[in-house]
């Protein structure tokens, strides 16, 4: 078996934002819904290794923004490249891995086990007919170890926790061996130790397996403590900065005709 995963190759690279490597350009992008403006000329590059924080209040753009990134939807205005390619040419879907909100995700009473539903990440990259490699199973394994859900292998996804079945999510994200990882608002409907085990996860995914996360979330409070950097939109880009940085320039910022002020005494990086 040919040990090529990304996952055992990136363990002993050290987290480091390589900021002369893009892996995302958004360049003047604007998203119309009919005659509705959602998004307006926004434009920011994702970094390797970077872990960017989405942030925004309800229906400011910030879900539509990751739908264009992802070429499920075409911007009105403006251009998106992924790994230097336009999205509308890109072809090699597996370097991106993708989490949507949960209850859009899955249909938790099909009868599928969990590594059934990681092993879907493996056909889409390889094809729905072709047999399962030793290769294949190999990964399947360590991308569920990963998130400490390999001993619920067997068992049915419907029967697990939401907090589970979000790692089984990110497994089955890991299993297509992505470099890039989006997550469209993932703690939704998640109890808080949930939470704090779900982030925790995110954490060692981008400080020991170097892999660039991009989190959609309207909860600030916490992803400052977590995320790198944050992006912060509302119809437009209101800001592109460090976590240090965006805490300090909260005061300041306005959003939907609001003054926010964010207030942590906690960080985690």
């Amino acid at each position: 078996m040919e040990n090529n995963s990304y996952i055992q190759k990136n363990l002993k690279t050290s987290n480091r934002v390589d900021h002369s490597k893009n892996i995302i350009e958004v360049n003047n992008v604007s998203f119309n819904y009919g005659d509705e403006e959602v998004l307006k000329d926004i434009t920011l590059n994702i970094h390797m290794g970077d872990y960017l924080g989405i942030v925004g209040p309800n229906g400011a753009g910030k879900t539509t923004l990751l739908k264009i990134i992802l070429g499920l939807l075409n911007p009105s205005h403006g251009s998106i490249k992924l790994f230097g390619q336009d999205v509308k040419k890109f072809k090699d879907w597996s370097r991106v891995g993708y989490v949507p909100q949960k209850a859009t995700n899955f249909d938790v009473n099909f009868p599928a086990t969990v590594r059934e539903v990681v092993a879907m990440a493996r056909f889409a990259k390889r094809g729905l007919f072709r047999f399962a490699t030793k290769e294949d199973d190999a990964i399947i394994e360590i991308s569920l170890k990963h998130v400490d859900m390999w001993g619920y292998k067997d068992r049915l996804i419907g029967d697990l926790s939401s907090g589970q079945q979000q790692r089984i999510f990110i497994a089955r994200a890991l299993a297509g061996q992505p470099e890039i990882i989006f997550l469209d608002e993932p703690t939704t409907g998640v109890d808080q130790n949930a939470q704090n085990e779900f982030y925790n996860l995110l954490r060692k995914l981008n400080k020991e397996l170097n892999l660039t996360l991009v989190l959609v979330t309207h909860d600030i409070d916490r992803i400052i403590k977590e995320a790198m950097h944050i992006a912060c939109v509302d119809r437009i880009l209101v800001c592109h900065t460090s976590s240090e940085e965006f805490i300090k320039q909260s005061e300041f910022l306005n959003i939907s005709g609001q003054n926010i002020k964010v207030i942590t005494h906690h960080h985690n990086h």
